[in-house]
């Protein structure tokens, strides 16, 4: 699926204005070594009409917070220094009580929203009490969309579908091995509600998180989002999915580094949810298998990465 045309400054090219804006949002931003990434996704903030970024550095080593503070040397910037890295769910914390904001915008260092993104995304939040949180459609720099912006809870059983390619026959059979990922899906012409959205860009009422209460910090990184989507469901919350506020995604640009970090974390967080949520669901020897394959998954993309980077390390002893 192909995002649709927006209005959207360059990357490292945007001219910030003291615009004032009637949203007045704040923007809270994690950062652990995003680089110049960050200092485009805040420019692009500002850009859109953001009434203050607040940027959470998860104990950043890359220099990318000097880079910003000399570039953007804006008054409606606030940066807090974490000593440590807190993960992404605390740090999100941080910034969400350090803003007074009836509105706050979550969106990741390694993103840049549209021009309009953030008017839109406003205008679809308010348009109904009963709204909690909107997201709007992630793309990678191409124009495609990615997967993630709007999904379906990854059940167990879903999660198994995908894991072994039987999610393709969701044309055949939809009832029984449908996907949780909706990217493939035709992009709607209106918001939506959805099951879940993606951390990367979620815009959340202040009232809600009040009902609901803050992201759960047992995550450390991933599936928070998913968690948090689930809280805002259950406590009759909708959560909507914008298709025309566009938002470029450089995917894992923050991450890529440690593949294998990353996706201990990842699995980590899929069996939090999943006990979470589902293991009511489950009879005892059952769970023990979603346990099991889980784990096993993890065994096997670290292997992959582990001989991927010893193939790499041999190709530089030989040059």
């Amino acid at each position: 699926m192909r995002c649709k045309n927006s209005e959207q400054q360059t990357p490292g090219r945007y001219v910030l204005t003291q615009v004032e804006s009637s949203l007045d949002p704040d923007v809270v931003i994690v950062n652990y070594n995003a680089g110049k990434l960050l200092v485009d996704c805040v420019s692009s903030v500002f850009a859109a009409g953001a009434a203050r970024a607040i940027v959470v550095d998860n104990n950043s080593t890359d220099g990318s917070l000097e880079q910003l503070e000399l570039v953007i040397g804006h008054e409606r910037l606030s940066v807090i220094r974490n000593g440590r890295n807190l993960g992404f769910a605390a740090a999100c914390n941080v910034g969400a009580r350090a803003s007074s904001a009836s509105r706050i915008l979550f969106l990741n260092p390694d993103s840049v929203l549209a021009t309009d993104a953030l008017d839109r995304l406003v205008d679809v939040l308010e348009s109904s009490e009963t709204i909690g949180m909107v997201g709007g459609l992630l793309c990678n720099p191409d124009g495609t969309e990615q997967p993630g912006g709007r999904r379906v809870f990854p059940t167990p059983k879903r999660a198994f579908m995908r894991a072994f390619g039987l999610s393709r026959l969701a044309r055949f059979f939809p009832d029984f091995f449908s996907d949780f990922l909706l990217y493939k899906e035709p992009l709607p012409a209106e918001p939506v509600v959805v099951e879940a959205i993606s951390g990367a860009c979620m815009l959340v009422k202040r009232e809600a998180i009040d009902d609901v209460g803050l992201w759960d910090e047992g995550y450390f990184l991933h599936c928070e989002d998913l968690d948090w989507c689930m809280q805002f469901r259950q406590k009759g919350w909708k959560v909507m999915f914008v298709p025309d506020a566009k938002v470029t995604h450089i995917w894992g640009a923050c991450s890529r580094s440690r593949p294998i970090f990353v996706e201990w974390h990842k699995h980590h967080g899929m069996l939090r949810f999943y006990r979470k949520f589902f293991h009511h669901q489950y009879p005892g020897p059952l769970w023990w298998l979603v346990i099991t394959g889980v784990s096993l998954r993890f065994v096997l993309v670290a292997s992959y990465y582990s001989v991927r980077y010893a193939l790499a390390k041999a190709e530089i002893a030989d040059d």
